[in-house]
């Protein structure tokens, strides 16, 4: 028996045991952006940090941050002239509000047929344990031909404020030869895939201001600028009826994509009846020219992601408000400069807003786009992925960013491997996340067959 089928033995042996380690992670509320979960994100950490010493890692340390902590992880082996894979994690998890949408207490996991329902199943504590377990298949059974580390954060999912410095300043600890970033997903059932692009994004909000307060509008309707009349007609200029963005440069430095790109993206069995019922919309809609698939990963968008103005209560308040506001994303692919691309929307925004309003833009963040279909270890993933499901590898251009991606080239030299056994229906921000259980399973015993590709068998 070579040390890939010991491993797999050993997971398939020992699989009720460590999927109640599984769920016992799953209970600690680790919701960073509640302060009254300030102790359980501290003991969510220390669980982590537990359980990887007791399957042999020599080091473990929490590092404190000024909102939660960062652990990092580290099992090495004699060979001088090992590689080192780096393996990112997030343990917090998002709110669970609507609390009364939830069929089952989001911290008490419950099975339900296939599915593990609890929030953190999927995003991301499920793919930190299927890391870890993977892991400890292989230490509990032969030689493991790599040097580990982890670095698991307590802050994604509130932007990661304290990521970027430690890593900066940690570069030595953490220097590697490959990272592994589990924080992807499938594209759907039975298709391991394989993120190889990640959009960037510019966030910023405009504001429009008009009266000192809020106005009666029978006295003063039709001889005072509404601001939300004003904002209304702003975004409605903001895209053209083919529905690209209308900013004048938004596309200048976007090259048209290749029959190779075209290719790979058809390759992915997503149909369009699939993204309806996963989004629930009545229709697509989109930039022309370009399918669903390729709109998701390879084309830029503008978004409104929240507006306000005025009287939002029950019932009737007749007022003209004193001010309006959006909060605005633009979804960036490569060789799109986020900062550029916000200078643009703002003199665009400033140059169609009437002089009857006070007009400000101001951003929030800005990030670049990710390619990563080279990065150290790609073929080894693919492979690995390939051996279990049997079946071609999906690449994928994701729609959505993750900014540690980049970071982690710019400070360390390395780009990530992006994978993970979501589904695109898991609700990880909603009620009623879940996991495929099925998934996860196989997604394991892939990163068992990746982790020892390295060495022999």
């Amino acid at each position: 028996m070579n040390s890939v089928e010991k491993a797999l033995e050993y997971f398939n042996n020992n699989q009720s045991n460590l999927t109640e380690s599984y769920l016992e992670f799953l209970k600690i509320p680790s919701v960073s952006t509640s302060p009254e979960h300030k102790a359980d994100m501290l003991r969510t950490a220390e669980f982590l940090a537990g359980y990887l010493q007791n399957i042999g890692f020599e080091r473990t340390e929490i590092f404190p941050t000024p909102l939660h902590p960062i652990l990092f992880a580290e099992k090495r082996i004699s060979d001088p002239n090992a590689k080192t894979l780096l393996i990112y994690g997030h343990y917090d998890v998002q709110p669970v509000d609507p609390i009364e949408e939830w069929k089952s207490d989001p911290f008490q996991p419950e099975f339900r047929g296939d599915y593990l329902y609890a929030r953190g199943a999927s995003d991301m504590k499920g793919q930190i344990m299927s890391t870890i377990f993977a892991l400890e298949s292989v230490l509990k059974t032969s030689e493991i031909p790599l040097n580990i580390k982890f670095i698991i954060e307590g802050e994604e999912e509130i932007g990661s404020p304290s990521l970027e410095e430690f890593i900066r300043n940690h570069k030595d600890l953490l220097a590697c030869d490959m990272i592994l970033n589990p924080d992807a997903g499938m594209v759907g059932k039975d298709q391991p895939t394989l993120v190889y692009g990640l959009r960037g994004m510019t966030y910023f909000e405009v504001r429009v201001d008009g009266p000192r307060a809020d106005l009666h509008s029978g006295l003063w309707g039709g001889n005072v600028a509404n601001p939300a009349n004003v904002l209304a007609q702003i975004i409605s200029k903001l895209h053209n009826e083919d529905g690209s963005v209308a900013i004048p440069g938004f596309y200048d430095r976007i090259p048209e994509l290749t029959a190779e790109e075209r290719a790979r993206i058809a390759a992915n069995p997503t149909t369009d009846k699939e993204i309806l019922e996963i989004t629930g919309s009545p229709m697509l809609y989109g930039e022309e020219g370009y399918t669903p698939l390729e709109r998701q990963g390879t084309r830029p968008t503008l978004d409104v992601n929240g507006i306000y103005s005025g009287f939002i209560g029950e019932g009737a308040k007749t007022i003209i408000p004193a001010y309006a506001k959006a909060k605005i994303s633009c979804r960036l692919v490569p060789d799109q400069d986020a900062m550029e691309i916000y200078e643009l929307a703002k003199a665009y925004i400033l140059s169609i807003a009437p002089p009857t309003v006070r007009t400000e833009v101001f951003l929030h963040s800005a990030g670049p786009a990710y390619l990563a279909d080279d990065a150290p270890g790609a073929q080894n993933l693919v492979n690995a992925l390939t051996a279990v499901w049997e079946k071609p590898v999906v690449y994928k251009r994701e729609g959505g960013s993750i900014p540690v991606a980049t970071v982690m080239q710019r400070e360390l030299g390395v780009k990530s491997l992006l994978t993970g056994f979501g589904l695109p229906d898991d609700a990880i921000h909603s009620p009623n996340e879940r996991m495929y259980f099925p998934n996860w399973l196989m997604g394991t015993q892939a990163l068992i067959h990746f982790i020892l590709s390295f060495g022999k068998n």
